[in-house]
């Protein structure tokens, strides 16, 4: 069983949350959806944390 601070892991914690709060989540997301640290933190401003509506705004 993986520890939840495990710094190792470089997967999301939770893949259907953004945490834009962890630069190893923020390295995957960003990687992910093809965008950089600063339209993913808008994007999470805009729609929220849910990963599906992350990805839908960041494709419009």
């Amino acid at each position: 069983m993986a520890m939840a601070d495990d710094k190792k892991n470089t997967g999301p914690a939770d893949d259907k949350r953004v945490n834009v709060h962890e630069d190893y989540e923020v390295a995957y997301w960003t990687k992910k959806f093809g965008c950089t640290k600063a339209q993913l933190v808008t994007a999470v401003e805009a729609v929220g944390v849910i990963a599906t509506d992350v990805q839908k705004y960041l494709s419009r």
